[in-house]
């Protein structure tokens, strides 16, 4: 909940302090900044905890220290990308595509209770995709909306 948190306080605070300066609302850079946000708070995750987030890459992928640190370097380069209106849907489309791909992930992380932040499998098991599912499902129409209508 805590990506989603960054998300909306971003765009809540962007879009005020937009409207004071400039006197217009500019809801669509303030959406794709806030995704730019969220995505640096979550790519933080992908160094701090990589063992953790290694663990919820099913075994039968390759690589998956790898895998963690260019996940985290995409979620930083396609957000900044977000911020630029000739490459913005693109960034967009690549980002839909990520999310999808990172549900496998999180319903195997589920399945044996990973907790990525401590590496061990204690986590909140299948209740998390209650919760992450849903988040995944806004975090595309975010980026549907803001970046690439």
């Amino acid at each position: 909940m805590k990506p989603l948190f960054i998300l909306l306080i971003t765009f809540l605070l962007y879009s005020i302090i937009s409207r004071f300066i400039t006197g217009n609302w500019n809801f669509t850079f303030g959406g794709n900044l806030a995704m730019l946000a969220m995505l640096c708070f979550t790519a933080i995750g992908h160094f701090i905890y990589a063992k953790g987030m290694a663990l919820m890459i099913p075994p039968v992928i390759p690589f998956k220290d790898s895998i963690v640190f260019l996940t985290g370097i995409m979620e930083i380069v396609l957000g900044i990308a977000l911020l630029f209106p000739a490459v913005r849907p693109y960034a967009g489309y690549f980002l839909i595509i990520f999310f999808i791909l990172l549900l496998p992930a999180n319903i195997y992380a589920s399945m044996h209770s990973i907790n990525y932040e401590t590496a061990k499998f204690d986590g909140k098991g299948m209740s998390y995709l209650w919760q992450r599912i849903p988040l995944q499902l806004f975090f595309i129409g975010w980026v549907w909306y803001f970046s690439v209508k």
